[in-house]
């Protein structure tokens, strides 16, 4: 244990690598002096392509079954609980395996954690794709080993990337990073949904990602490197002493507040919001955006000021965090419903599909590369002060966002009436396919083979 514990796995990606070999060359030793991290510029910036790439193949998996969802209900003929299923379970052993994956990623080699994690992700979703019509439970078991092989990397790879880079560039890079999340959840929806359709058999669709993944582990083992912990911002891990777990627990106890102030807050928010527009609705139809402007609206001045007194008063953040969070967090419940009943059943995938990819391309895309450029460019000095300065005045425009959304919803009230009779009263025309049942699921025919 204690060989594995210190020894790497390959040694050239030693994290605890010390001397390089004398027989090594100038140049070789020239590029290890020149980043802390024991990675060459260019090699540092093909990991993060390649982490990238790994991370938009991770959220394309996720989805891939959506797009397929409807044509799985009826290959094995399972309702939708039963289908849904299929995501608690992946959810379950991703959540609760990933504090697993982070122990073994703050102790072990971390390339090969996540090559070994993404070839059985890989394997088990090419498995899932050959799973009898009979045994639909072969089929859950699979998707929840999916989300073993899932957690192994999406827990580590964010440390490669802190370990390469600091301040803005890392800001930058971890930007390009998430940028995956919207574009891959939205590749894995329409890739699935049309390789489904192109092969006639819904199995393909879980095809195309384990070969990919194939790429992906290739990718990691031969061309990314292994950085020395935390050696880019001058404390190489040599430095630095390993921890229990537990102590380990314990220390991240202490910065762990501002997240449980957003589970806590997450919950009423969400519970408050459907409980007022539930309320609401018997009053006036255009409850549902209303609640959500006023959420905004809102949440607005608290996170203001929650940024404003970020220097002079702990406690007072936390507060104004507190109730901030809260009011923002109405909306979560009410915009999934506002979405499912303006558009007609037909269409609800698509629109969830879309909803996902505009979400994240206006929102946690590319909002952390904005603040870092506002934050970058507002700095007049490389101070302390001037470094929280910067970054408070650059996370003001939250607020602001904040009331612009406001305003959206408070127009979005103006026609929501007209959507949503218009999505309940939709009469597909003559040349349309019409939407028939087949099987407790929706099928789509010509319009004349319903004609007689």
């Amino acid at each position: 244990v204690a060989g594995f514990y210190s020894t790497p796995f390959f040694s050239d990606d030693s994290e605890a690598e010390g001397a390089e070999e004398q027989g090594g060359a100038a140049e070789g030793q020239r590029s290890q002096e020149e980043s802390p991290s024991g990675v060459s510029s260019v090699r540092a910036l093909l990991t993060v392509f390649i982490l990238c790439y790994i991370n938009l193949l991770n959220y394309m998996d996720r989805f891939t079954v959506a797009g397929v969802l409807p044509d799985i209900e009826q290959y094995f003929g399972i309702d939708d609980g039963k289908s849904g299923l299929l995501q608690t379970v992946f959810i379950c052993s991703y959540m609760f395996l990933a504090p697993v994956f982070g122990y073994l990623g703050d102790r072990y080699n971390r390339k090969i954690i996540m090559s070994v994690g993404i070839s059985f992700w890989s394997l088990v979703t090419l498995a899932s794709s050959y799973t009898p019509k009979e045994h639909f439970w072969v089929l859950l078991l699979t998707r929840g080993l999916v989300g073993v092989g899932e957690a192994s990397y999406s827990t580590i790879a964010p440390t490669i990337i802190a370990d390469l880079y600091v301040k803005g560039k890392r800001t930058n890079m971890l930007s390009i990073f998430y940028f995956a999340i919207p574009v891959g959840s939205g590749l894995g929806y329409i890739v699935g949904s049309q390789v489904g359709q192109l092969a006639h058999d819904w199995h393909w669709a879980l095809r195309v990602t384990p070969g990919l993944g194939l790429i992906a582990v290739l990718l990691l083992l031969f061309v990314i490197k292994e950085p020395k912990r935390g050696a880019v911002e001058a404390r190489p891990e040599h430095h630095l002493h390993q921890t229990s777990w537990l102590m380990d627990l314990l220390a991240l106890s202490k910065n762990l507040i501002f997240g449980a102030i957003t589970v806590v807050t997450g919950i009423l928010g969400v519970a408050s919001g459907v409980q007022v527009s539930r309320k609401l609705r018997t009053r006036t139809p255009r409850a549902d955006p209303l609640v959500c402007a006023a959420g905004l609206l809102l949440s607005a001045p608290f996170l203001y000021l929650a940024i404003v007194f970020a220097q002079a008063s702990t406690i007072a953040t936390y507060v104004f965090i507190f109730l901030g969070e809260t009011f923002l967090s109405m909306n979560w419940a009410i915009v999934a419903d506002i979405l499912l009943y303006v558009v007609v059943p037909t269409r609800r995938s698509t629109a969830e599909a879309f909803q996902i990819v505009i979400s994240h391309l206006l929102g946690d895309a590319g909002s952390p590369y904005l603040i870092g450029v506002v934050s970058d460019s507002l700095r007049k000095t490389d101070s302390f002060l001037w470094q929280f300065r910067s970054l408070q005045l650059s996370l003001l425009l939250c607020s602001f966002i904040a009331v612009i959304g406001g305003g959206f919803f408070l127009a979005t009230a103006m026609f929501i009436e007209a959507d949503r009779n218009r999505a309940e009263n939709y009469v597909p025309s003559d040349d349309e396919p019409i939407v028939v049942p087949k099987s407790g699921r929706s099928t789509r025919v010509p319009v004349s083979s319903v004609l007689i």
